[in-house]
């Protein structure tokens, strides 16, 4: 039986596996690497972080996004965005260097067996493990305005379906949203040759200022440090304190989770789309239906007034993010997942300082845990507090340690059933 199977293998997965591995458990990982960076981000998009602040991690702080830069001649600073490509091959990169070998095999079931967990896999394997931690990113978080959900894939789509834009040259798009992605997907919905019109509930966009230079005197880094999640001191704590966000009552932590750091876009994409892409500011999307022969009608609210509009395009883009819910995760085995407490208010599951749910063994990472440690859990940065803290608490459950199994041993499938077939919760998840 192994001390740990991870779930998924991005940024989070991978830097938990690093951790973990180096903590000397027998760890395994299951995951495409970076699957969501290579298949659901659009081709040409940049990184809105700092290269600096997009580390994955691992103990030694050896394996950083710079490091992999300076041997390959590729130059990445402060201030330079990072294309996408290169963060993404950079993970691959991450990945190839782990001690533990990294099994691009689909994890189809997580349930409850004897001594721990059965993990099971698309093509009939079953994993014993003792823990599980799952990292399997946003995709299966999208979210779709109410609006838009049941409508046609043809005419609806999320930002995080396309890798291709090129598909859209030549047709109008409605794009629904006024954060980065529904403004980066929109400037290169444009330069691909599509007629993007970005429509936008808010009455005006909020962008990002230039960030200021990482040298300046004693007094302007008092007055608004740098951190991992802009410059400022709201940004500094939830950067570098992710642990006494915890600490918060669970209101407060799920309204910083949810706001801080809200919609904007970056400095360097203004240019790029102002007087390129038309704008509708203070549209509030109301309904939407196909129309006949293709194509589909979007009615908004318009203004302060109640005024009615109407906006059509042959499709619609939705770039409107990610919501933690842990009803989404379709691998979790129902009568687990269902007897999990939630932080009051989400469907994210509460958690220890260990990043251990109400459920013995069972870890999260990544965006579901933001309602418990904030909004630091919604980027790359979250990974080097949530492997050190994740790995810890896994050496807690086992008792501070982990051992090798002998020949990666396994729980009889007949064994697992039954653990299986025990007696279901009493009662649904337990707020908070």
């Amino acid at each position: 039986m192994h001390d740990l199977v991870v779930v998924g293998a991005g940024p989070y997965g991978l830097s938990v596996a690093a951790h973990a591995a180096a903590a000397g458990l027998a760890v395994r990982v299951f995951g495409r690497p970076m699957a969501s960076w290579r298949d659901h981000m659009p081709a040409g998009m940049f990184l809105k972080s700092e290269p600096w602040a997009s580390n994955l991690s691992d103990p030694a702080g050896r394996d950083t996004l710079a490091a992999y830069c300076a041997a390959r001649g590729l130059s990445v600073g402060h201030g330079r965005p990072l294309p996408i490509e290169t963060f993404t091959d950079y993970g691959l990169w991450f990945a190839g260097r782990l001690p533990v070998a990294v099994e691009e095999r689909n994890v189809t079931s997580v349930t409850a067996a004897p001594g721990g967990y059965r993990v099971e896999t698309g093509d009939g394997a079953a994993v014993a493990a003792r823990t599980v931690a799952l990292a399997v990113g946003v995709v299966p978080f999208v979210q779709l305005p109410g609006a838009l959900t049941g409508l046609p894939p043809d005419v609806v789509s999320h930002s995080a379906d396309h890798r291709d834009l090129g598909r859209f040259a030549g047709r109008d798009i409605a794009v629904i949203g006024g954060g980065q992605a529904a403004l980066e997907t929109a400037a290169l919905l444009a330069e691909a040759g599509a007629r993007p019109t970005v429509v936008v509930r808010a009455g005006g966009l909020r962008w990002n200022t230039p960030p200021q230079p990482l040298r300046r005197g004693r007094l302007a880094a008092l007055r608004a440090p740098h951190s991992g999640l802009g410059t400022g001191w709201s940004s500094w704590v939830w950067s570098e304190l992710p642990w006494a966000v915890r600490r918060l009552p669970a209101a407060a932590r799920t309204h910083v989770a949810a706001t801080a750091l809200g919609p904007a876009g970056a400095w360097w994409l203004r240019e790029r789309l102002e007087g390129t892409v038309p704008v509708l500011l203070g549209h509030r999307l109301v309904r939407a239906e196909p129309v006949p022969g293709g194509g589909v009608r979007i009615e908004v609210v318009t203004g302060g007034g109640g005024g009615r509009g109407v906006v059509e395009a042959e499709h619609v883009i939705a770039a409107t993010g990610f919501a933690p819910d842990l009803r989404r995760l379709r691998l979790l085995d129902p009568w687990l997942r269902d007897g999990l407490r939630t932080v009051r208010g989400t469907w994210a599951p509460v958690l220890s300082g260990g990043f251990e749910s109400s459920r013995p063994g069972l870890f999260f990472a990544g965006l579901l845990t933001a309602p418990s440690f904030g909004p630091a859990m919604r980027f790359v940065h979250g990974v080097s507090f949530t492997g050190e803290r994740l790995t810890r608490g896994v050496r807690r459950r086992l008792g501070g340690g982990g051992r090798r199994p002998a020949g990666g041993s396994r729980v009889p499938v007949q064994q697992a059933e039954r653990a299986s077939a025990r007696a279901r919760p009493s009662a649904a998840a337990r707020a908070e």
